[in-house]
């Protein structure tokens, strides 16, 4: 066996750990498998949004007779607090702050305790409470300080305000963009605050049965995070840049055979 053979060895084998280590398998990186043996979906998780302490919402009553409502609601404030149209034209309805015992202050109807109702149940209780003194109301509740945060190895982390009531997981990594490749797609935490207490989920995305999971839908406040995979850990540069170290790794071999030629 001559000098050229022993030379060429390690630098082959250099080249095909490159391209091994820089293979991710299909099943590690494709959301919901095994979707066929799904079931049905968690119908508990759909319930809406409860209402809880230092929450922001609001309340719009109207009517036919709409004077007979106007004592019921807040002020409309404009964009810099006065009693204006804000600078789009639209009115701002004043939030109700939901305090630290979940209650609030409702016009005319005094103290209302709102905590862990949904707003289609307090709206129903409002209206039961109003069409004694207003010939059918319509009451309208929104939870406007529905944020949840994304963070780790997404394409855009930050923290993000919805507008709808049911914010899906893959819906809130969708906003940060997805998970990056090398986001952790078997293990992704979720953080929540309920009672006063944290709690937590770790969640699968690659198997459908995640969905049945009551933290798959997100609630106010809610924090994503996506961890980094094992590649991504142990060699912080080295996956994003295992195309640059093959074409060197083929250089290097290319001027080997020349030189020993």
């Amino acid at each position: 066996m001559n000098k050229h053979h022993f030379l060429k060895v390690p630098l082959l084998f250099l080249l095909v750990s490159l391209m091994m280590g820089s293979c991710v398998s299909g099943k590690r990186i494709t959301y919901f498998q095994n979707m066929e043996q799904l079931e049905q979906m968690a119908e508990a998780s759909k319930t809406g949004l409860s209402i809880k302490p230092n929450d922001l919402i609001t309340v719009s009553v109207s009517a036919y007779a709409m004077e007979s409502a106007l004592p019921f609601n807040l002020p409309v404030v404009g964009s810099r607090g006065t009693n204006m149209l804000a600078a789009q034209g639209a009115p701002q309805i004043q939030p109700y702050l939901v305090d630290s015992e979940g209650n609030i202050e409702f016009p005319q109807l005094g103290t209302i305790n709102v905590e862990g109702v949904n707003r289609q149940e307090l709206a129903a209780r409002l209206q039961r409470e109003i069409s004694v003194y207003v010939k059918d109301p319509i009451v309208n509740v929104r939870i406007v300080n529905f944020q949840v945060s994304v963070l780790g190895e997404v394409n855009s982390p930050g923290t993000f305000s919805i507008p709808d009531e049911y914010l899906s997981l893959p819906k809130a990594l969708g906003l940060a963009g997805d998970m990056s490749i090398y986001g952790q797609r078997e293990n992704v935490l979720v953080v929540r605050e309920e009672n006063g207490q944290k709690t937590y989920a770790y969640l699968n995305l690659t198997d459908a049965n995640v969905m049945n999971s009551p933290y798959y839908y997100l609630k106010q406040n809610d924090m994503v995070y996506v961890e980094p995979n094992n590649a991504q850990k142990q060699g912080a540069g080295y996956n994003r840049n295992a195309t640059v170290y093959i074409s060197i790794a083929s250089v290097l071999i290319s001027l080997a055979i020349l030189i020993t030629r």
